[in-house]
């Protein structure tokens, strides 16, 4: 029996209120480990709280991330030496060996090894095929190159559909400008050889004979179309010259009798002299300057005979240079300047007229055209002496039929100078 402050205690009772004590610190010491995981606070065997110790984590989820070894094993390196792990192809300046086969492998297959792996490329048929090459061809009309086109179509398996690829170029070229047909004759030239045979070419050419009387439905020239490109595939030796000949006497359709008449007249007149090589004409900017000017010269020279508008519209249209368009404007004031009569002074006014409400001379071509004629009046006024008075009189009707604005008629030069009582007050040489 033991004496507490004048009460006497037993040995049982001092023995339960000690584990009370205790099971309280554990309590204490649960709480505050989970408010601060890091103390580490443990218990004594005396039921006092001990401080400053690391306890371990004992937590199913920190023992998923724990990177140690579970075994207790290892130095914490890093697995297969740093070459394992997700989007780990080994270590780093290791080099692979070829793969030894075994010929014990019971999955070994000796005809598997000289295999030799190929890309396949599936061939083209009817469906896909003018979908694939219609844009290869349209492209073509832009960039002109035919080594590109070339390569494209060696890309392709084109398979049995190879003799389609002339008369898919011809049909699209005869809905296109002139300047496109020949742009596909000179493809098929280049292509002859390298990409199609000479069957293909005849086979390609057979079916365009087929086809003529649903070509002509969309293009009313197609015959005669179609028998330039004969004569001219004839003259750049992708066709043999008997292949006209083999028709005779076969033909029971017109348009196709028209097309091979078209082609053997062109291959006559190669004899006498044509270059039916140059029978589409040069593409706009590919044309030489001095050629263009004859051509526009010759235009105009034709316009005051016939006295056509639409026709000189046509011409200057098929010309494909709008970019020059100030040049024809330049060569028809001069043709008005060295002109002796008011025929050509009228009819050049009204023309000009045409164009500019049609548009095919834009302002900007009409303004350079005038300005240019400002800039060498004087070298004009040598060998025409009344050029100064008959430009400003043109320029002044320019201005009243709308064709010109007014400050371009105000930049106009005239020979003498007036002031506001019409006196001369000097003169431009």
């Amino acid at each position: 029996m033991n004496e507490i402050n004048g009460n006497w205690l037993s040995s049982s009772s001092n023995s339960i209120s000690e584990a009370r004590l205790k099971a309280k610190a554990k309590r204490r010491l649960r709480k505050n480990s989970s408010r601060d995981s890091g103390r580490g606070d443990s218990l004594s065997d005396n039921g006092d709280v001990v401080r400053g110790t690391t306890a371990a984590p004992t937590s199913p989820k920190s023992k998923l991330l724990d990177r140690k070894s579970r075994l207790g094993k290892g130095r914490g390196l890093p697995k297969k030496g740093g070459a394992g792990g997700k989007g780990v192809w080994g270590r780093s300046g290791e080099v692979y060996e070829p793969v030894v086969v075994d010929e014990k492998d019971p999955n070994y297959d000796e005809a598997q090894e000289n295999c030799v792996y190929e890309t396949v490329v599936p061939p083209l048929d009817e469906r896909h095929f003018e979908k694939t090459v219609t844009p290869i061809v349209q492209e073509y009309f832009e960039h002109g190159d035919t080594n590109e086109v070339a390569e494209q179509l060696a890309e392709l398996n084109l398979g049995s559909m190879r003799s389609a690829v002339p008369s898919l170029a011809v049909s699209l070229a005869l809905e296109a400008k002139a300047s496109h047909r020949e742009l596909t004759s000179r493809l098929l030239a280049d292509l002859y050889g390298s990409v199609l045979s000479h069957s293909d070419m005849e086979k390609s050419f057979d079916k365009l004979l087929q086809e003529l009387p649903d070509l002509v439905l969309d293009t009313p020239g197609a015959p005669q179309l179609v028998g330039q490109f004969i004569a001219r595939a004839v003259s750049d030796q992708i066709l043999s010259k008997s292949y006209i000949d083999g028709y005779k006497g076969k033909v029971d359709c017109e348009y196709v009798r028209v097309t091979l008449d078209r082609a053997a007249v062109l291959l006559k007149m190669s004899m006498g002299g044509l270059r039916i090589d140059n029978q589409w004409g040069a593409g706009g900017g590919q044309r030489p300057v001095i050629q263009l000017i004859k051509e526009m010269n010759l235009l105009l020279k034709e316009y005051i005979l016939s006295g056509d508008s639409k026709e000189a519209e046509r011409c200057l249209r098929d010309l494909e240079v709008p970019h020059f368009h100030h040049e024809f404007v330049y060569e028809a004031v001069v043709m008005v300047l060295e002109s002796k009569g008011e025929k050509t002074f009228k009819m050049v006014l009204q023309l000009l007229k045409c164009l500019s409400l049609s548009s095919i001379i834009t302002v900007d071509q009409m303004r350079r055209g005038y300005k240019r004629i400002y800039m060498d009046i004087a070298e004009i006024n040598i060998d025409v002496p009344r050029a100064y008075f008959i430009l400003e009189q043109f320029v002044d009707k320019s201005f009243n039929m709308g064709i010109i604005d007014m400050k371009l008629r105000d930049l106009c030069p005239c020979r003498y100078k007036k002031n506001k009582g019409g006196h001369v007050i000097s003169v431009q040489f």
